[in-house]
């Protein structure tokens, strides 16, 4: 698999900070938050996680098994079956930190009730069943800003074959 800016196999840490300094950094740099990703910032799972180092890979849905796509449970079921893990929640603004330099998105859509182009959906378990509540993060660059966003679906929604993917590997 060819490497997406430095995140293919790269070691990241993930928690190990307070929310407020987790914030604070990703303001130091500029990172743009939605509303979700906000809502998701603020949840406990963000108060002091504890610290682990995790590798991450990225995968299309496609890779995953899945070349017409699929619903989030069927895609997340498909990565595990190929060995990968799931990332804990917390790994969203962690590896937007450590992927700064990911290439800007060929569009400047930022919300079109479809997957976005030049995004990496960070997969992880929803915090929440309700689907008014954000089901993760995705990171993009939109016009040489460095997003960290969050995203809504339920398990109704179609994830594209192409759809990208970081998992763990473990």
């Amino acid at each position: 698999m060819t490497n997406v800016w430095g995140l293919e196999g790269q070691t990241v840490r993930v928690g190990g900070q307070p929310r407020s300094s987790l914030v604070q950094s990703l303001r130091q740099v500029g990172v743009q938050l939605n509303d979700h990703a906000k809502t998701l910032l603020a949840h406990p799972a963000f108060e002091d996680p504890e610290s682990q180092d995790l590798q991450f890979v990225v995968r299309t849905v496609h890779q995953l098994g899945l070349p017409t796509g699929g619903t989030q449970s069927q895609v997340f079921v498909a990565a595990r079956r190929h060995g990968f893990q799931l990332c804990p929640v917390i790994s969203g603004p962690f590896l937007r930190l450590a992927t700064m330099d990911q290439p800007s998105a060929p569009d400047s859509v930022l919300s079109a009730g479809r997957a976005p182009t030049g995004a990496i959906h960070v997969a992880s378990e929803p915090l929440s069943a309700d689907a008014a509540y954000p089901k993760g993060f995705y990171l993009r660059v939109v016009d040489d800003e460095v997003w960290l966003r969050g995203f809504r679906c339920d398990d109704t929604y179609e994830w594209g074959p192409q759809q990208r993917l970081a998992l763990v590997e473990p």
